[in-house]
């Protein structure tokens, strides 16, 4: 894609936003800020018993680049493991939103993806601790796991 494309496609995204709004029940939800320009994203996670994103969903408020990035990795990630959410990172968002933008907006760009790694994360280490037999790891509500 060229530039103009680029940016038409992120104003979709912000226009039209694909799975936005509130998942509950969640198996996992996380929010995630950019206190320096006041960008907030929330994720809402779903999984499967193969650790396999089967829902997702996303609510925020920020810039254009922040809140396209919410959900165009929205719509990238459900399928994905959470291992392959690990495995996402700046160059999925060059890829999606073009390296320009993302060089000039990088942590607009990244927040949706770096909270839903961080939640992805959490999932699983709480996954295992409840195996183990221990608690599961909260996040006090208002508190933002990820800050960019």
């Amino acid at each position: 894609m060229d530039r103009q494309q680029y940016i038409e496609y992120i104003l979709d995204h912000h226009d039209n936003p694909r799975n936005k709004g509130r998942l509950d029940p969640a198996d996992i939800q996380l929010g995630g800020g950019n206190p320096g320009c006041g960008d907030l994203i929330t994720m809402y996670l779903r999984f499967d018993e193969n650790d396999r994103i089967t829902d997702i969903r996303y609510e925020g408020e920020g810039c254009t680049i922040s809140q396209a990035g919410g959900s165009i990795i929205a719509e990238l990630a459900e399928g994905l493991t959470a291992a392959e959410v690990a495995e996402l990172g700046t160059h999925t968002m060059n890829e999606e939103m073009g390296a320009e933008v993302v060089k000039s907006r990088v942590r607009c760009a990244t927040l949706a993806l770096g909270t839903l790694q961080a939640a992805a994360k959490l999932y699983m280490t709480n996954k295992e601790r409840v195996a183990q037999g221990l608690p599961p790891v909260d996040v006090p509500s208002g508190q933002f796991a990820v800050e960019v």
